[in-house]
Parts: structure tokens; C-alpha cells; sequence
């Protein structure tokens, strides 16, 4: 029976993950902070052990994993919302970067044999020197969460070179669901066109409509984490759809979907736009990931965007629903 420890398995990855686990037969533990509550995300998973541990204290790290025995770790702990790392670049630091690097020298103490994932990042390509992005792109980080990505993909790279673990990085470019928190912006586009459609708002604001990513879906995502870590080597591999798409192709294809004009509704507002901290060229090139673990995403873009659209009309019109009934 294999056993996999998860850090951040609260989250949009670490849930879908574990979900996947799961059917594969693996026992599932997630790694959370002491005193934290249950998560939403985990509400389905009853079989999902908690233990309680602090990334930052190597002790803590120690007894999780020796009472955990997992042979896979995989490490999705981190602050997500790469804005907010200007406002707190110190604390991305630690939890990405440094809480990283202990886990790492955690497992090396511990149990060396365990098979480990880093979730890397596009923003450790920044500005990039090349588009699209593959394995071997040089880094050049911009935003304080890129560089914290960074310094944990050397060190993955670095444990892998001078301690033989078998560590993998998976690059993965922005990856979306609806179990994304509204800050998000494919679920805050898709949550705007829902509830105009259904009369609840009147408008959506957004920053720079020409600001591109390379979006994909979380669910797709996570099957590559697993897949790399049944390699007989380990490995880096960049985990994208590889095609582009701006923020007006989001809102038109949102808006299209409930049968509304995107711009009759939406609003620009310059104030929410990054400015020289935009990233405007991250594409990946998935190939060494189609090549060698055999992955392939199963939504593409017009289809992710019809997903998080409908099941912000299906929570929207649930909401309504009960508060109707509260009033009866």
C-alpha cells in the first residue's frame, strides 16, 4: 500500500490530488498547520488522515513524517496569490521557499528512500528570454513569489544532485477550477458573468484586458504531479497547455456562455492594473511531459471557462434557493 503525504492539501491542488490518490488506491495524508480547522476542499474525503506540523520547524517536519511513513511526498504548501506576495515577500519566503528546503532536509534525515514533488512555478521564468518556456529556460524571476519558486526548484535540484532523493519539480503554469477562491481571476470573470446573467450584479470590473496566461485545468494538473514521481528517474517537467490567451478572450468567452455581450458589462479600471509587474510572455511547452509521462490535458480553454462558469450559476442559483426558502 503506498502512503503519500501532502502539504497544503486544503487547497485547490491538494484536494484534487488527494481525490486522485485516493482512487489509486493510496492512503492519503495531508499536512496542515496546528489548530487548523477542516478544510472545505476535504469535506468529500473522509479518508484523509490530518497530522499537525509546522513547515518552518525541522523537529515538527521530523515526527510527521515518521509517524506519516508516507513513500510519496508531495509539497503544495505555499501562499498562491502571486500579487500578494509584494505585500508580504517575507512570508512568501518562508513558507515557499525555506519551508520547501526543510521538508527536503526532513526527508533526507528521516527517510531518503521517499519519492518527493515541489510545485514549481512559471514565475520562476519572470521576464522570460524565450517563448514558449521549456525545462531548460534560464530563470529570471520578477515577483517575490517567483523568486521564493525559484529558490525551492534549485533546491529540489539541489537534493536530487547531492543526495541522490529522487525530487521532481513540476513548472505549472496557471491551472484553474472552481474550487479557486474569487481573488482568482478566471473564478472572478466566471463568477461575475454567472451572477449578472442571473440578475444578482451589474457589472464586473477588471485591470488590463490585454494581459495574457496559459491557463489550464487544476484537475489535469495534478495527474502530472502523480505521474512524475512513477518514473524510474526523477525529473523536471514543465506542466502547461501551451497556448495563450488574454484576459478579453476570457471575459468574451465567460460572458458568451450565459448568452450576454461582455462589453456591456465589464468595466476597466486602471487602479487594478500591475503595471511593469505584469508577465506578459509565460507559455509553456509541455512536450517532455507528453513524451515521457504520457500526460495530456482533457480541457482545453473555451471548455475550462464553460466549467468555472457553470458552477458558479449552479452555487449562485442554490444560494437563491435557500434564501427563499428562509423566507418562507
Amino acid at each position: 500500500m503506498k502512503r503519500a503525504l501532502i502539504t497544503g492539501i486544503g487547497g485547490q491542488d491538494g484536494s484534487y490530488l488527494a481525490a486522485l490518490l485516493l482512487e489509486h488506491g493510496y492512503e492519503v495524508v495531508g499536512l496542515v498547520r496546528p489548530g487548523s480547522p477542516r478544510y472545505e476542499n476535504l469535506a468529500a474525503l473522509e479518508q484523509v488522515e490530518l497530522y499537525e506540523a509546522d513547515l518552518l520547524n525541522q523537529t515538527s517536519l521530523a515526527q510527521a513524517l515518521r509517524a506519516a511513513r508516507p513513500t510519496e511526498v508531495y509539497n503544495l504548501a505555499s501562499p498562491s496569490f502571486v500579487p500578494e506576495s509584494w505585500e508580504r515577500p517575507v512570508q512568501t519566503a518562508e513558507f515557499a521557499a525555506v519551508g520547501a528546503t526543510s521538508l527536503l532536509e526532513a526527508i533526507r534525515v528521516v527517510d531518503p528512500e521517499v519519492r518527493f514533488y515541489q510545485a514549481s512555478s512559471s514565475e520562476i521564468f519572470g521576464d522570460p528570454v524565450e517563448t514558449p518556456q521549456t525545462e531548460t529556460t534560464p530563470l529570471a524571476p520578477v515577483t517575490p513569489y517567483g523568486v521564493a519558486k525559484a529558490y525551492a526548484h534549485f533546491s529540489a535540484r539541489s537534493y536530487r544532485h547531492g543526495y541522490d532523493l529522487y525530487a521532481c519539480s513540476g513548472i505549472l503554469y496557471n491551472h484553474e477550477s472552481p474550487r479557486r477562491p474569487l481573488k482568482f481571476l478566471p473564478r472572478k470573470v466566471a463568477h461575475g458573468a454567472a451572477a449578472i446573467s442571473l440578475g444578482l450584479e451589474r457589472e464586473l470590473v477588471l485591470g488590463d484586458l490585454d494581459a495574457t496566461r496559459d491557463w489550464g485545468y487544476a484537475g489535469d494538473y495534478v495527474r502530472a504531479m502523480w505521474l512524475m514521481l512513477q518514473q524510474d528517474e526523477p525529473g523536471d517537467y514543465i506542466v502547461a497547455s501551451g497556448e495563450s490567451h488574454s484576459v478579453r478572450e476570457l471575459a468574451q468567452c465567460a460572458f458568451a456562455h450565459v448568452g450576454l455581450d461582455w462589453h456591456e458589462y465589464v468595466r476597466v479600471d486602471p487602479a487594478l492594473e500591475r503595471g511593469t509587474a505584469e508577465l506578459h510572455r509565460l507559455v509553456g511547452n509541455p512536450e517532455k511531459a507528453r513524451a515521457q509521462l504520457g500526460w495530456e490535458s482533457s480541457v482545453d480553454f473555451t471548455n475550462l471557462v464553460h466549467l468555472l462558469v457553470d458552477a458558479d450559476l449552479e452555487r449562485l442559483r442554490a444560494d437563491q434557493t435557500a434564501t427563499s426558502m428562509e423566507r418562507r
